[in-house]
């Protein structure tokens, strides 16, 4: 189930930083939603600080189990037995003797004899299934020349003079996009927080291969699948602040995004009835609006 906490702090930032370290959480484990902005008021007169709502996932309680039910015999009272009155008491006939009798001699008990125990069986050893090793793909090596090559060859002398020793693999994924996999390990220095490094790299690698180019040619660079996982994500979060919004009929304005993962929430919703989204502001500080449309 959803639990939310609201906090504030100078800026929308503050507010949000406050709210993961209470909880303890990532930043991509927790949806926000800006309830207000920091307004420096005038004079100090009338500051209001930034309140925002945070959003976060808890596992839902076990329900107890119910105590078993009384059956109807144990509901009723026990009937208690009549007691019997005591009997007249009469005289004792006479008896004639009787004749001894001869007691025949006590028979020695019959010793059984100990039965063999069975041998307990051995159990065998428990054969643990083995562990299938993580396949790694294969990326077919770059043709001399070509775009890909050059990608390559640029992201690599990039990657040496940040100190990585991951691996750049440029592909062709349509006419107009080049996707380039990094490779190799302690790749998340190269993604960074929420992406910026990352999307650094990208926007470096687009500069130095399209900037004497008539025709432009988009490079997206991708380390440990993080693009994917964010774009489910962002697609998670886009449903659920819409249905909120259709709910109550209130828009909600997101945390500021860069202009790709603004685009994933406005593809994610194009389709949705009575629901409408739009950007607001300027960058790096560029928001989506959820907003309700009969």
């Amino acid at each position: 189930m959803e639990k939310y906490i609201i906090t504030t702090g100078k800026s929308i930032d503050l507010a949000i930083q406050s709210a993961l370290a209470e909880l303890q959480l990532n930043r991509d484990a927790v949806s926000v939603e800006v309830l207000e902005n920091a307004r420096s008021g005038f004079l100090g007169i009338g500051a209001c600080p930034a309140k925002v709502k945070v959003t976060y996932e808890v596992p839902d309680p076990k329900p107890a189990e119910p105590a078993p039910a009384l059956s109807s015999a144990s509901r009723k009272p026990k009937k208690q037995a009549p007691k019997l009155e005591k009997p007249l008491e009469m005289p004792a006939p006479v008896r004639k003797p009787e004749a001894p009798k001869i007691e025949k001699p006590a028979e020695a008990p019959k010793q059984e004899a100990p039965k063999a125990e069975k041998p307990a069986k051995k159990q065998a050893p428990r054969r643990e299934a083995p562990k299938t090793p993580a396949v790694r793909r294969e990326f077919a090596p770059a043709e001399p020349g070509s775009l890909e090559e050059k990608a390559e060859i640029f992201l690599k002398g990039l990657l040496e003079r940040m100190d990585s020793d991951a691996v750049p693999h440029a592909y062709r994924k349509d006419s107009e996009t080049i996707r380039v996999e990094l490779v190799g390990e302690n790749l998340g220095a190269l993604i960074g927080r929420r992406g910026e490094t990352l999307d650094a790299i990208q926007h470096l690698a687009n500069y130095a291969l399209n900037h004497d180019s008539s025709k432009r040619t988009r490079i997206s660079v991708d380390a440990e699948n993080y693009r994917g996982k964010r774009e489910q994500t962002l697609q998670q979060l886009a449903r659920k602040v819409a249905a909120n919004v259709v709910k109550n009929k209130r828009e909600k304005m997101l945390e500021p995004m860069n202009a790709y993962e603004r685009h994933v929430i406005h593809a994610t919703l194009q389709d949705m009835p009575n629901v409408t989204t739009y950007s607001t502001g300027t960058e790096p500080n560029r928001r989506v609006i959820v907003a309700y449309e009969k």
